[in-house]
């Protein structure tokens, strides 16, 4: 009985760890992401099947290449807004804002040079003002200030350093992030890898191809290629908490306070599956996938048809006259 215990305790222990590792972007019972087809819909988990091969006489290479870069510099930028009772004072307050924020970067090794200012506008800010007579009352808009805004790009070459750019903003009350771009220096290097690769894998699909027997030189070939370039801001996905279930005010009869659900966000690479090869597959932050695609295309050349050549046959005929008394007389008739 007590090893029976055990082995319970031991089971829920274990079936606990899978859910944590799974993580709650697809849990069924706490968690359901936005219908947004970001993740599986419930119930419905896809089936893998293996599709049917259907025998051509068109011979095809497909090969795709993908690579995983991390970016070697990065630029945040951050949106700052500033107002004042005059443009002047807008100005002072808004340089000295920046000023400090270059301060404050200088200490992790962020240079003047890698900060750019960025103004997007800098406008008058009016308000109505009401105006009483004695029979009617007058509205206008009369200026009040100022507002000055900019965007203030921050380049760095690690992400550790972004967390120290975020400390440096939140101190000068800067909280609009607004993107994060990522930068390779070497992308002409990593597409001529990449062709490296998909040509070393033609080169084996084709002999593949010559020891069953197929001649290739028979056939003629066409081609395309296509390479891309993706950022991984183009692939972050959202979930959001779905548990809103009270227990507690259940048993108290008391009203359910619905909580807003928080919305959450995870990053989904490029998957694996379709892809003959994958350079630096396992990642551990956010990269740059480079891919290339080739395709070849045999078609059987046609046959050359033999044409024979054409043979006539000429008859020259010979006539026989035969004279009353039996004998034969042989004479060459003109017959035009």
């Amino acid at each position: 009985m007590k090893q029976t215990k055990l082995f319970l305790l031991f089971l829920i222990i274990t079936l606990n760890a899978f859910s944590q590792h799974k993580g709650n972007y697809n849990q069924t019972l706490s968690r359901q992401n936005i219908a947004t087809g970001n993740a599986i819909v419930y119930g419905n988990t896809p089936k893998h099947i293996t599709p049917k091969l259907n025998p051509s006489s068109t011979i095809v290479i497909d090969v795709r290449a993908l690579q995983n870069v991390k970016a070697t510099s990065y630029t945040a930028v951050f949106n700052v807004s500033q107002i004042g009772q005059t443009a002047e004072i807008t100005n002072q307050l808004m340089t000295k804002r920046v000023n400090l924020i270059k301060t404050e970067l200088l200490q992790f090794g962020i240079l003047d040079k890698d900060i750019a200012i960025d103004v997007i506008s800098f406008v008058p800010v009016y308000e109505v003002e009401v105006t009483k007579k004695l029979f009617s009352k007058t509205y206008t808009e009369v200026p009040k200030g100022f507002e000055l805004q900019q965007n203030i790009h921050i380049k760095f070459n690690n992400t550790q350093q972004f967390e120290n750019i975020l400390t440096a903003c939140a101190k000068n009350e800067i909280y609009n992030l607004v993107k994060v771009d990522y930068f390779i220096d070497n992308i002409a290097q990593v597409y001529k890898n990449l062709q490296t690769e998909l040509l070393a894998l033609i080169d084996d699909k084709k002999k593949y191809y010559t020891l069953l027997g197929f001649n290739l030189s028979e056939y003629h070939v066409m081609m395309a290629d296509q390479k891309y370039c993706y950022f991984p801001k183009d692939f972050y996905q959202s979930y959001q908490a779905f548990n809103s279930i009270s227990f507690q005010a259940l048993k108290q009869d008391k009203g359910v306070t619905e909580a807003k659900k928080q919305t959450s966000y995870y990053y989904q690479p490029l998957t694996y599956e379709n892809y003959d090869v994958v350079i630096n597959p396992s990642i551990l932050q956010p990269v740059v996938q480079i891919g290339m695609e080739i395709k070849l295309q045999f078609t059987p050349k046609p046959k050359a048809q033999i044409v024979e050549p054409i043979v006539k046959t000429e008859i020259k005929p010979t006539y026989y006259v035969i004279s009353p008394n039996g004998t034969i007389d042989v004479k060459e008739l003109k017959t035009q």
